[in-house]
């Protein structure tokens, strides 16, 4: 059943998963093909696919509507301002590692195309960016099912709980992105309040005299 279910959908979820954000969904992807369930060749080239024209898509919004992007979350538009400080400082080194950097995958093309990189070298380190990501994290998970084998022996009977564990994972570290957002959403929410208060008290202050 998960066989012909992981053949009729997997790599397109792969593929869609990647495309937006998916370090959890591909290290699944490598673990299942150590179970022999997907072909580690076909999950790093659907990965690279997902990831490079994910990234692409997001670095054009940025040269036309960056900013409006980043406005959007408080997060983004701190942890742009911040990646607009790196790019400037070593631009060719972030295009190649920002995948590596987790909760950066969205934020960082944006502040790419906003920050004027040109397109064609983005087109090529962004490519050799995902390729070196797609690779690197499907042989890491397929050989830490190879790792878990050797220490648990057949991990057959084991390979629910691993997925189950690597899930759990990914949905933590989504939840915790989630809480944090909402709470600087909050803290910002509320500096914006106070600053809109002294403002208005002190038009009132200043009024009278006039």
């Amino acid at each position: 059943m998960l066989q012909q279910f992981l053949h009729d959908f997997g790599y397109f979820a792969l593929f869609i998963g990647t495309f937006f954000e998916g370090e959890t969904i591909l290290v699944l992807a490598g673990f299942l093909a150590f179970r022999g369930y997907m072909d580690i060749n076909l999950v790093v080239v659907v990965a690279f696919f997902g990831s490079y024209a994910g990234d692409q898509l997001w670095y054009f919004m940025g040269r036309k509507h960056g900013r409006k992007l980043l406005a959007r979350k408080p997060r983004w538009q701190m942890m742009g301002d911040r990646a607009l400080e790196h790019i400037r400082k070593h631009p060719d080194i972030w295009v190649l590692s920002f995948r590596f950097v987790y909760g950066l995958r969205t934020v960082m093309p944006v502040a790419i195309g906003l920050s004027g990189y040109p397109p064609g070298r983005y087109l090529l380190l962004n490519g050799i960016g995902a390729a070196i990501w797609a690779t690197a994290l499907a042989a890491a998970a397929y050989h830490f099912g190879a790792v878990l084998e050797g220490m648990l022996g057949s991990i057959k009977k084991y390979e629910l709980w691993v997925l189950g564990a690597l899930l759990v994972l990914g949905l933590g570290l989504w939840l915790r992105r989630r809480f944090k957002n909402a709470r600087l959403a909050r803290q910002v929410y509320a500096e914006e309040q106070a600053l809109k208060a002294e403002q208005a008290k002190a038009a009132e202050v200043k009024t009278p005299g006039e």
